[in-house]
């Protein structure tokens, strides 16, 4: 058992939420590894008392029927080639849910002969019933990444692939990193991408059924944006924040810009996370408005306790701030804290 930590595990078989049948096959993951069937639903129960919260990186999250869902990479014993769900009534106690999709169910993963494809960067969007999880097939090389979209019933999943990737990258676009957003007023969904290794933001309308590409939206590239871009809406404003630097070490960092449209143009703002003395490379983040008490969260990822210099370890913790903004709506730089014990491992 962890320090500060108690967990519990659970198996139960779940009925696909996009049509009740109940998928029973038990597979190979592509790391060698046996996984839970994509139908069969692990769940695995533990108390965080502080940050880090537990062991994952690129949290996406959502607020639904009074729970707090993170869709993070990573974060489960086949972290490589499936996705995790983590919910928690209380940002306290947690669920992990999963996998709730396994690169073993995507038919179109395999169709262009990469020798490897990593699940990474999930973004969810919930609408009408349905939760919309868009999600990375990389690297880049030595074929173009892309971006899928596998659709469920419940945050929970188990989320099908809807048979075909939505974007490939191409000509500098790395095509990664998936953020949708519904823009208020306008009634589209529009749908952030890219960057890394082109450092190149895209914009997209989706279509009606959130799986498709209705046009792309062109769009200035940030100033000092690396990837990982997320857009939230308050008070009239669109700010739209993104990792900086390399994932790898501690230049890893978290700044915005600022505009009255969603998709521009860009007025930079400065710098939300960087390094400090004892946590590092902090990025990939996304932001939610409490219902119940109108406070607003940073979810992240960072390293803790690593060199500053050189290359950092393979695994990071997902990390949750308050989010502050001062009287012209700037948001404050976060200052990054910790609590009692050590993230939960997968």
């Amino acid at each position: 058992m962890l320090q500060g930590i108690r967990f519990t595990v659970a198996l139960k078989s779940t009925w696909s939420s996009l049509g009740g049948i109940l998928i029973a096959s038990l597979g190979i993951a592509s790391s060698g590894a046996p996984v839970p069937a994509v139908g069969t639903a692990q769940s695995v129960s533990f108390r965080s008392t502080g940050n880090p919260v537990f062991e994952a990186a690129d949290p996406d999250v959502l607020f639904h029927a009074g729970q707090f869902w993170v869709y993070p990479t990573g974060g489960g014993p086949d972290d490589r080639a499936a996705f995790y769900a983590f919910s928690s009534p209380d940002l306290k106690t947690w669920t992990r849910q999963g996998p709730i999709l396994s690169f073993q169910s995507v038919q179109w993963i395999r169709d262009d002969g990469a020798p490897r494809r990593f699940a990474w960067a999930p973004g969810i969007l919930h609408r009408d019933g349905r939760f919309y999880l868009y999600f990375s097939a990389g690297p880049n090389t030595p074929k173009p990444s892309r971006i899928g979209v596998a659709v469920a019933g419940n945050p929970q999943g188990p989320f099908v692939d809807i048979g075909r990737s939505l974007l490939v990258g191409s000509n500098g676009f790395e095509a990664i990193d998936a953020k949708a957003f519904e823009e208020p007023g306008s009634g589209r969904t529009l749908l952030y991408c890219g960057g890394s290794a082109g450092s190149k933001l895209r914009v997209f309308e989706l279509g009606r059924d959130l799986t498709s590409i209705a046009r792309e939206i062109p769009v200035q590239n940030p100033p000092r944006f690396t990837e990982g871009a997320f857009i939230h809406h308050r008070n009239r404003v669109f700010y739209l924040s993104y990792s900086h630097g390399n994932f790898r070490d501690a230049s890893y960092s978290v700044h915005y810009c600022t505009s009255d449209s969603a998709t521009g143009p860009w007025t930079y703002q400065g710098e939300i996370l960087s390094t400090d003395a004892v946590h590092q490379g902090p990025g990939h983040h996304a932001i939610i408005q409490r219902p119940d008490t109108g406070e607003w969260l940073i979810f992240y990822h960072r390293w803790n306790g690593a060199s500053r210099a050189g290359k950092l370890p393979a695994r990071r913790s997902v990390c949750i701030e308050t989010l502050q903004y001062d009287a012209d709506g700037k948001i404050l730089p976060v200052r990054m804290t910790e609590g009692l014990a050590p993230a939960h491992r997968p």
